[in-house]
């Protein structure tokens, strides 16, 4: 059964340590996925925090944090004597005692209480959280079942991990002719790796980074009406006058016969994702975050006049 409401209060953590550089909560509102840690000490930092979320979800939406040792957490229950009467009311001075004998019995013994945290941008979070105990005594050494691990701060650092929306730049731009190449590249990227890092102060650090690999291209049409060049490397190649055109797209037919005239070209961003985990310890893998923007491009033939 849960512990009273007065344990909940004492187990709420203190603001975290300040780790210095970039930090936010790794969130894009409007969504049901990314991270806002509730009841958590974690800290979660980088520069791969603020663009919009790509929707990786955490495993598992609540843990345990390992808190306060048995002495402070006595006193603590002692200080909130009063609000324990006051959410309690008709309890006596003996049900109060019985109440603190759970921290009584622990003192002198070695340990912490851990508490229960969540992930409140999942809509699994605060259900998963209430399924836990209030507290749990664990001793040293020990990860209590559903206790945070390398693995659960290396997902948590992962849903908290963005890429910006690629920054893509065409030519020709507004519009496009049966047969000549449209050349594609990223102008204005900003940083071109990205990391966030999960921490548990003082005890454990994860941290995931995503690297721009390469960009991938889809004409919005089939192959029968587009020739795609995809030898961009991780940022495209810009148009030059009498140079050899490896990315982009070559339409073959026009689009007057499309929905809206027009085809609709997608370009993403590849960000394969490494960790600071040792491999044959935490053996953690994670797919490649990407990033895509759309285009309408409209395609005409050249029209020519044969005179006799």
């Amino acid at each position: 059964m849960r512990v009273l409401l007065a344990l909940a209060l004492a187990l709420a953590p203190a603001a975290a340590p300040d780790p210095g550089g970039p930090s936010g909560e790794g969130f894009q509102h409007g969504r049901t996925v990314g991270v806002q840690l509730e009841n958590s000490t974690i800290v979660i930092s980088g520069n791969g925090l603020g663009a919009k979320s790509d929707g990786y979800r955490i495993k598992r939406p609540c843990w345990y944090e390992p808190g306060r040792s048995a002495e402070d957490m006595l006193k603590i229950q002692e200080d909130l004597r009063a609000f324990w009467f006051r959410t309690n009311p008709g309890s006596t001075e003996e049900d109060f005692q019985k109440f603190l004998k759970q921290f009584k019995d622990k003192v002198g013994q070695p340990g912490r209480w851990w508490s229960p945290a969540y992930n409140a941008a999942d809509p699994e979070g605060m259900s998963c959280w209430t399924a836990l105990e209030g507290a749990i005594f664990v001793g040293p050494g020990n990860t209590p079942p559903a206790g945070i691990t390398m693995t659960e701060l290396l997902d948590i650092a992962r849903a908290a991990l963005t890429v910006p929306e690629p920054q893509v730049q065409l030519n020709p731009d507004a519009k496009s002719y049966v047969n000549l190449p449209t050349w594609v590249w990223l102008d204005g990227q900003g940083q071109t790796t990205r990391s966030v890092t999960a921490t548990l102060p003082g005890l454990l650090s994860a941290t995931v980074t995503a690297t721009l690999g390469n960009i991938e291209i889809d004409a919005g049409t089939t192959a029968d009406r587009a020739e795609v060049k995809e030898n961009c490397g991780p940022s495209g190649r810009p148009y030059v006058k009498g140079g050899t055109f490896t990315c982009g797209v070559r339409y073959l037919r026009a689009s007057a016969d499309q929905p809206r005239k027009v085809y609709t070209l997608t370009v993403t961003t590849v960000w394969p994702v490494t960790t600071n985990a040792d491999q044959s310890v935490v053996p953690f893998v994670f797919d490649p975050v990407e990033g895509t923007v759309t285009r309408d491009i409209p395609v005409s033939e050249v029209q020519s006049t044969v005179r006799r």
